[in-house]
């Protein structure tokens, strides 16, 4: 399917342009991430005047005082915020810049494509280990910490899709992760669900990730190839395969790739114990069972 060219009208264009700009300078500087995202949120959402009337002194109602405070992301937490293992260094400015993120997604202008792809592409330059050119990021994509996330050139990401980077996530060129995907680089333990190990997940370059599908951790989608919509792969997807199902299995070859592509049996190949990242939890955590559960069956002998 070709797509037409369009464009905002010149007036619209000169905005969005300065805009963005402005913000990219800013978290380029030398000035906190978190003043950055601060002053963005205020001017985003309209409420500069009632901000400097808080910041004057005067009386604000507790729901605009929350409301003005949220503006600011040292005023909030995320739920990966909560995990143990995490780089302290890296999480604190990758945290402002997906507040921003997120903060922006509910913002009426997250809906204007032309300008939300321009300034998401600009924020994932920051908030990514990597991030290549002309990449497109639809509305609703969350993330774990996005510091662990590398994506190549003209690679799409459309809308309400998960990249979990607890791990890392690795992303090539040209790629499309179509609404509603998971992609996974952790996993909990059968007996004790407190208990993550995290891995290095794949998605190689052409490859497509279609609607609503589920990779999980430690997997690579291989070269080409494409995931069915709501398939769940729990294994490594060939190059140039197309594979469907719960979970997923090869139906075919992409047509003029029969040569390219190595044959494989009844169900995809596990490699994720290759692919594990080792890690040590600062010595000044203090692990606890947010459960409570018995991980042992009652009257178990010793």
């Amino acid at each position: 399917m070709t797509k037409r060219h369009v464009s905002l009208p010149e007036e619209a264009e000169q905005g969005v342009e300065a805009f963005i700009a402005e913000v990219d300078d800013r978290l380029s500087g030398e000035e906190d991430t978190c003043e950055v995202v601060r002053d963005t949120l205020v001017d985003l959402y309209g409420d500069r005047a009632a901000y400097e009337r808080w910041q004057a002194g005067e009386d604000v109602s507790p729901a605009e005082r929350v409301r003005l405070q949220g503006y600011d992301p040292c005023n909030s937490t995320l739920e990966s915020e909560y995990y143990a293992e995490k780089n302290e260094a890296k999480f604190r400015r990758s945290k402002h810049l997906q507040w921003l993120w997120r903060q922006f997604d509910a913002t009426p202008m997250a809906d204007n494509v032309a300008f939300a792809l321009r300034f998401r592409a600009m924020l994932a330059d920051h908030l990514f280990e990597e991030c290549g050119e002309g990449c497109r990021f639809f509305k609703g994509i969350s993330f774990t910490y996005g510091h662990n996330i590398t994506v190549g050139d003209n690679t799409v990401v459309h809308d309400d899709v998960h990249l979990d980077d607890r791990g890392r996530l690795e992303i090539g060129n040209r790629v499309s992760i179509s609404d509603g995907a998971h992609i996974y680089s952790h996993d909990h333990d059968v007996v004790d669900q407190t208990e993550v190990t995290n891995f290095r997940t794949v998605v190689e370059d052409d490859a497509r990730v279609t609607y609503d599908a589920m990779v999980r951790a430690g997997c690579t989608v291989g070269e080409n190839s494409i995931v069915g919509a709501r398939a769940i792969v729990q294994g490594d997807v060939p190059a140039h395969h197309v594979v469907v199902g719960t979970p997923a299995r090869s139906v075919r070859i992409k047509p003029g790739f029969e040569e390219h592509a190595e044959p494989i049996g009844d169900k995809l190949t596990n490699r994720q114990d290759d692919r594990e990242i080792d890690y040590e939890l600062p010595p000044d955590v203090e692990p606890f069972d947010e459960f409570g559960r018995t991980l042992e069956p009652e009257g178990r002998a010793k």
